[in-house]
């Protein structure tokens, strides 16, 4: 009877690791910003068809309107109320979204605010993405509803309620996050609401939360959170699963709070994997590709079943958060394309690509004042749909990094190679490297400055494979580089350094 309770307790707990993908489906893509109808085309014709396992959606829930700055990407972190109503559509929209994306195998997770409302001075009135009335000096959110009962003013012990001192956890965790109202996560009453409201979205149909500024909340209060949620909708999902969770933990060492606190939660992310990635591909540091063989625990990361993993998300593509000018964006095109590659292709982690919109950067002293630019929208402040080129890329402002050949293509190779231990690693001892995954995938990079020419043991069945980089297999020939596997698995590559793309990337799907 105890090994039979012992084995329930455990399958409850990691529940809450699994991300509820599809079989054969391991990334998920951060689809910022995007209105909910566009979402839903997205997964339909591109996203399900090419092996995306979900979408991290910005938050849903009615949120402040913010016109000075005009219409900031930050107004979505300032709730006002749970209500599914903002600039990416309302909650019809929301629903349709979920219910269209979950019938093509791509599930949804969102981004959800439950550690704060709004800035303390955001005033009073009906200036909300759905009209509802706030008064933050009196701390009234009658939609909810929340009164001063229910914040955290009373507990933070520094003299203005705004944290200052990141090495004391109290203070990190009782009081204001850049001024935003902290709710008072250890009482019933607010738990049972931010339930309410999670559990609401569970209903509709999505596959778990990234938890937004889990580090400001105390793991004990986020535990008892998720102690009331349901499980997931069984339309699309088997009964008894839990919603994939994943905690926004900024922990690059040296402060009071760490990551290792909040794995009995859930997934957390690994701050640290985009910081020092961007610094080996950019060779800052005195860093080089072949210190990455031992990558993931190695270099003190958490435990790979425990970690979500990035190249870079919306806050530190922006210079916030963490890792500076160490992370890679879409800005640096071709050593992102180069740091995603190497992400999707290696194992550590459960990967989460971004997609972006663009702005247009001004630095003044080393920091972007423009770094606050909402996402592209029309005339009257409403959010500009996702336009197509001809070659499938998007129009106008949006970046959409997802939908870059060399991308979509890893997001396919690291569904192929799902389950391969990681092989035949190969340096130079300086930025050229390789590695296989079984025999199943293999990947080649020249990061240095000068023209590459070797031969590999790659573990894959001789043939002729299309490199997905370059190209990819289509109608039975390749449209790029073509690589030939000998009857001992080897290969001979050739990359030049002045290559637009200096990796290729072979795996048993693209063998012709």
């Amino acid at each position: 009877m105890k090994l039979l309770l012992l084995l329930v307790a455990v399958g409850l707990c990691w529940a809450q690791y699994s991300p509820n993908t599809k079989s054969g489906r391991t990334s998920i893509v951060h689809l910022f910003e995007w209105r909910w109808a566009d979402i839903a085309s997205e997964c339909e014709r591109y996203l399900g068809p090419n092996g995306f396992g979900g979408v991290q959606v910005s938050p849903p829930n009615e949120n402040i309107v913010v016109t000075n700055p005009d219409r900031p990407w930050w107004e979505r972190y300032q709730p006002i109320s749970y209500k599914l109503c903002t600039r990416s559509g309302n909650e019809q929209e929301f629903r349709d979204m979920v219910t269209r994306c979950n019938n093509v195998g791509v599930h949804i997770y969102v981004d959800a605010i439950i550690n704060h409302m709004c800035g303390a001075g955001g005033g009073t009135g009906t200036h909300s993405t759905c009209g509802s009335y706030f008064n933050t000096g009196s701390r009234n959110f009658p939609e909810v509803p929340y009164s001063g009962l229910d914040f955290n003013d009373g507990k933070c012990k520094t003299s203005d309620g705004e944290i200052h001192n990141y090495n004391d956890a109290y203070e990190v965790r009782d009081c204001r996050l850049v001024s935003l109202l902290d709710l008072a996560l250890e009482k019933e009453y607010v738990r049972g609401k931010i339930a309410d409201f999670l559990n609401h979205l569970i209903s509709i149909g999505v596959a778990g939360f990234r938890l937004d500024a889990a580090k400001h909340m105390w793991p004990g209060d986020i535990k008892a959170i998720l102690n009331k949620l349901q499980n997931l909708n069984t339309k699309w999902f088997p009964s008894g699963t839990k919603p994939f969770i994943f905690q926004e933990v900024i922990d690059l060492g040296g402060e009071a709070i760490s990551v290792n606190e909040y794995l009995g939660n859930g997934r957390v992310t690994e701050f640290k994997y985009g910081a020092k990635l961007g610094n080996v591909i950019r060779k800052w540091n005195g860093e080089k590709m072949s210190y990455l063989r031992n990558w993931g625990e190695g270099w003190a990361f958490m435990p790979s079943d425990r970690a979500l993993v990035f190249v870079d998300n919306h806050d530190n593509q922006r210079g916030h958060g963490a890792g500076g000018a160490a992370i890679l964006t879409f800005f640096d095109s071709r050593m992102y394309k180069m740091g995603v590659g190497f992400m999707l292709a290696h194992p550590y982690g459960f990967t989460r690509v971004m997609s972006s919109f663009r702005w247009t950067r001004n630095f003044v002293n080393g920091k972007d004042v423009n770094d606050w630019i909402g996402p592209p929208r029309n005339s009257d402040g409403s959010t500009k749909p996702v336009s197509l080129n001809p070659d499938t890329t998007c129009a106008g402002d949006w970046v959409c990094e997802h939908r870059w050949r060399q991308i979509k293509n890893m997001v396919i190779f690291r569904n192929v190679v799902d389950g391969q231990p990681f092989s035949n690693w190969w340096d130079n001892a300086s930025n050229q490297i390789a590695f296989g995954r079984g025999n199943k995938g293999f990947i080649v990079f020249n990061n240095d400055d000068w023209h590459m020419d070797v031969t590999l043991k790659t573990g894959l069945p001789a043939g002729t494979y299309c490199d997905v980089i370059s190209g990819q297999k289509e109608n039975g020939r390749c449209t790029g580089i073509q690589i030939s596997v000998g009857s001992d698995s080897s290969a001979r590559f050739q990359i030049s350094n002045t290559a637009e793309d200096p990796f290729v990337a072979i795996h048993v799907n693209a063998k012709l």
